[in-house]
């Protein structure tokens, strides 16, 4: 049975049994900034097992594409040497939202794989929370199993929870029983093998049910549910290799025809060496992450989501290497991947071409990563060839007995890969053949340093209720389940009655709230959209019969509470009143004209600049647009032009937008495209704009392309690996950009007192002219700096028996800088030389050491010590080395601290 057939006849399984099978969520959450990536199956219903959202079934079965890769769940190094883990996975799943429980939970699981799969009874084995009696007396009765086959274990191994607080419960594995000739160290330690408790292969997890009862509350009290619920789990690729009679995922048609591609490549044979086998099996996992992360929206970088892509991509890049592929190929393994899986995950076969041109790109980037790396690894070893087992001068580690080798410094490894993209363990095994120590020490100064970093892109990842200073979410969470979802009207109205259904002051609901408070109310049905889609949200006024106040954002809580935060501005508000709900009609009118426009331009790029175009976000305000768009090369000026040529041709057509609302595939069979972490419920709202742009949106436009008036283009440029953005405006705002654009033409050519359109030609010309003065000012300042050489040598001062000399030079630039060092070092043939220049705040430094000096003390570490001084860095030759720096005010006490590095290291 293929893998392919597998995932369908699960989800026909239970589609026959009142399930509602619902489509894959991205891997990256929608609206869950605190996720990673979507790592299981209950990801996309977790608002519905929080009672934040209801839904028009009860019962659901998915195929879920997974990410498992950073985190808790960050074991990489695993990956292609274990016959269990991947960092790509499918999680097949059956869910109940309040309806069936254990039994019927149980009784499917046993039938699916009994009759279904025909899996043999005699092989399956259960495991069960300790004191979850229930379920041990469900698999006797359900199942038939003798109590010796079932397996209670502790809550490490069977008890599950959402996070601290919250829905939680236990759990309830199937395993299956591989067989007893495989290894297990338990017997070869004369133990007896734990059965499904083991770490031994005998047996392999397939299933697991989790039985969610209770709700964990701050103080660790369980209190039942009043709906219990199911939310179960089953790995595609293991359950593929159980079927298919195999030992491993690797060896199922899921992942063996990529291994069979890089095969193909490189040449060698898989099973034949075990080491060409493993980069075999970590590239074919590999392949499969980067395709479906880039698919979703996710671009290689140094930041969060994309820091964890780069890492999985430049493993597989590293492994290629080991196979001998020098040249790109990954982007090739992709083509593998949509053949496979693009008829169950049509979404990476239409993506494909975008994802291979990513993938191919950050390998040849990475390319030259391997020679910058080199370059600075052997940088580092010619500064550091005289560092014994004690490391570096001044350091306090400890020594290492017996081994002699001088230590690696974690923070340049550090260095190494955040800045440069090297990776550890290729610096790692460059620098131990060298005969440098990789020690504990090296390995926790890089962990410290990396754990800092991803810290630093968590913090800057993360947004959402803190935003608005909420104090907990615990109130909106239980008005989810009290309340009805309010109705929006904003499509079609920008006033309304409404009744108040509840006010939120400090987390706390209040019956009534007075001139001066700020309040958060939720309305029975409101004009006012909430914040979503990019689109930020209406302001407007409350009036009720004994106050009124001004709507200053409309938000979600949870996912279904639409939010407006109202100052209270005259008398007071009461909850259960009718109100008058209004829309500021100008600001309203300025967000349909930028999310038209940017719908607009969304296409005018994918027509520009190729399908490969996808949304990578996107911000709707009333005065500008910005949207962030995949595409790996730079844009040039003339392709911004056409681009906004293009969509002012559809404005001035005055093409009507036509919204309708339809079933999300059907949507998609249409051809709407589904925009990059936005979260579709089944029945979604199509806008289109004649043949040229039709999208998935819930956002307010116009009624057609006219009312933009006008279109701009403010600015265009990348934001991360992969990434541009596009800022313009429209209306009102586009014409006063113009307008401003057009008074600084004027008034930069009255300087000048030319014609404006005179302008370009008369700059370029002062330009070129500037450039050959400086650069006469330039030879000039050098050739006085060398002319004053005699008395800079004069200057040189003795410090433990060497000629030392450290002088600041300002206005020279590292190429003047040089040129004087050459002259001095004419005239100081025995000595230590280090010259620091200031130019418009920035430092500038040029070190030189005579031959007979150089290997005592070497110029790359004297200026590297130096330069961190004035925050900066650098290195060069034992000879010759140069470096720079940002702080100007601390050089001459860089310059001043010269003699002493000389003196200590003259001592160590």
């Amino acid at each position: 049975m293929t893998g392919s057939e597998i995932r369908a006849r699960f989800l026909e399984y239970f589609r026959r049994r009142g399930h509602t099978v619902v489509r894959s969520s991205p891997l990256v959450p929608a609206q869950d900034p605190t996720l990673l990536f979507t790592n299981a199956g209950m990801v996309q219903f977790k608002s519905v097992f929080l009672g934040e959202e209801r839904r028009d079934y009860v019962r659901a079965a998915t195929a879920q594409k997974c990410v498992r890769a950073g985190g808790k769940h960050n074991d990489l190094e695993n990956v292609g040497r274990t016959a269990r883990h991947n960092t790509f996975f499918e999680m097949l799943g059956n869910f109940s939202f309040g309806d069936y429980f254990k039994e019927d939970a149980i009784r499917f699981c046993w039938e699916l794989l009994t009759e279904e799969f025909g899996l043999p009874k005699d092989r399956l084995k259960a495991t069960v929370f300790t004191d979850d009696d229930d379920a041990f007396e469900l698999w006797k009765k359900v199942a038939g199993l003798g109590e010796d086959r079932i397996l209670r274990l502790g809550e490490k191994d069977n008890f599950w929870s959402m996070g601290d607080t919250g829905p939680c419960g236990p759990c309830s594995e199937v395993h299956f029983h591989q067989g007893d000739h495989l290894p297990c160290a338990e017997e070869q330690a004369g133990r007896t093998c734990l059965g499904p408790a083991c770490d031994c292969d005998r047996w392999v997890e397939i299933w697991n049910l989790v039985f969610m009862q209770f709700n964990r509350d701050a103080s660790g009290t369980m209190t039942p549910l009043p709906k219990p619920s199911i939310d179960t789990g089953m790995g595609l690729e293991r359950l593929a290799a159980v079927l298919q009679g195999k030992q491993s995922s690797f060896d199922t048609d899921l992942l063996r025809p990529l291994i069979a591609h890089v095969e193909r490549l490189s040449g060698k044979t898989y099973g034949r060496d075990e080491e060409s086998d493993v980069s075999m099996r970590v590239i074919a996992d590999h392949a499969r992450a980067a395709t479906f992360l880039i698919a979703d929206g996710v671009t290689p970088s140094n930041e969060w989501r994309g820091y964890v892509l780069r890492r999985i991509m430049r493993r597989s890049m590293r492994h290629g290497r080991m196979l001998g592929l020098e040249a790109p190929f990954l982007w090739d393994v992709t083509g593998s991947v949509v053949a496979v899986m693009g008829d169950a995950y049509p979404e990476i076969r239409e993506a494909h071409a975008r994802v291979a041109e990513t993938v191919r790109q950050e390998e040849e980037r990475f390319a030259e990563t391997l020679d910058l790396g080199m370059a600075k690894i052997r940088e580092y070893l010619e500064a550091h060839k005289a560092d014994t087992n004690r490391s570096h001068a001044g350091d306090s580690r400890p020594s290492h007995a017996g081994d002699s080798r001088p230590i690696v410094d974690g923070r340049f490894l550090f260095t190494l890969y955040d800045t440069h993209g090297f990776p550890f363990d290729l610096a790692q095994e460059v620098l131990q053949d060298a005969g440098f120590a990789v020690t504990p020490e090296t390995q926790q100064a890089f962990d410290a340093e990396m754990d800092a970093q991803r810290e630093r892109a968590r913090a800057g990842a993360s947004f959402g209720a803190a935003d608005r200073g909420e104090p907990s979410v615990a109130i909106y969470q239980r008005l989810s389940t009290e309340l009805a979802k309010p109705q929006f009207l904003g499509y079609g109205s920008l006033a309304a009655p409404a009744r108040i259904l509840a006010l939120v002051v400090g987390g706390q609901r209040r019956r009534e709230v007075r001139q001066g408070e700020t309040v958060e109310i939720i309305l029975d049905r409101t004009p006012a959209y909430a914040e979503s889609g990019g689109q930020q949200g209406d302001t407007g006024s409350v009036i009720g019969r004994e106050g009124q106040g001004q709507i200053q954002d409309t938000y979600y809580r949870g996912s279904q509470l639409i939010v407006h935060r109202v100052a209270v501005t005259q008398g007071q508000l009461r909850e259960g009143e009718e109100v008058a709900v209004s829309v500021e009609s100008r600001r309203r009118q300025g967000l349909r004209q930028h999310h038209t426009g940017t719908h607009l331009l969304h296409a005018a790029l994918r027509k520009v600049l190729g399908t490969h175009v996808g949304q990578a976000g996107s911000l709707v305000a009333p005065d500008h647009l910005r949207f962030d768009f995949s595409h790996g090369a730079s844009v040039k000026d003339s392709e911004v032009e056409e681009v906004e040529s293009l969509v002012n041709e559809q404005v001035q057509a005055n093409i009507v937008v036509s919204p309708s609302e339809m079933d999300l595939q059907e949507a998609l069979r249409t051809g709407a495209m589904a925009l990059f972490g936005e979260k579709y419920g089944d029945r979604v709202r199509v806008i289109r704009i004649g043949d040229f742009s039709t999208e998935l949106c819930g956002g307010t436009h116009l009624d057609a392309t006219g009312q933009i008036g006008l279109f701009k283009v403010t600015d265009e440029g990348a934001v991360a690996s992969g990434v541009r953005r596009i800022e313009a405006v429209t209306g009102e705002h586009a014409l006063a950009h113009v307008g401003r654009e057009e008074a600084a033409l004027r008034e930069s050519a009255g300087l000048l007192k030319i014609a404006p359109l005179e302008l370009p030609r008369r700059l370029a010309t002062l330009l070129d002219d500037q450039k050959r003065l400086e650069k006469q000012v330039a030879q000039l300042e050098t050739k006085l700096a060398r002319s004053q050489a005699q008395d800079l040598v004069a200057a040189a001062k003795q410090v433990a028996g060497v000629p030392v000399l450290a002088a600041r030079l300002d206005g020279l630039d590292p190429d003047g800088l040089r040129a004087v060092v050459d002259t001095l070092r004419d005239r100081l043939p025995s000595g230590i030389i280090l010259l620091g220049s200031a130019v418009d705040g920035k430092v500038s430094l040029v070190a030189a050491v005579s031959k007979d000096l150089m290997k005592r003390f070497p110029a790359g570490r004297l200026v590297q010590e130096i330069a961190k001084m004035v925050g900066g860095g650098g290195g060069g030759r034992p000879d010759l080395a140069q470096a720079g720096g940002k702080d100007a005010a601390k050089l001459d006490e860089a310059l001043g601290a010269v003699a002493g590095w000389v003196e200590r290291t003259a001592q160590a």
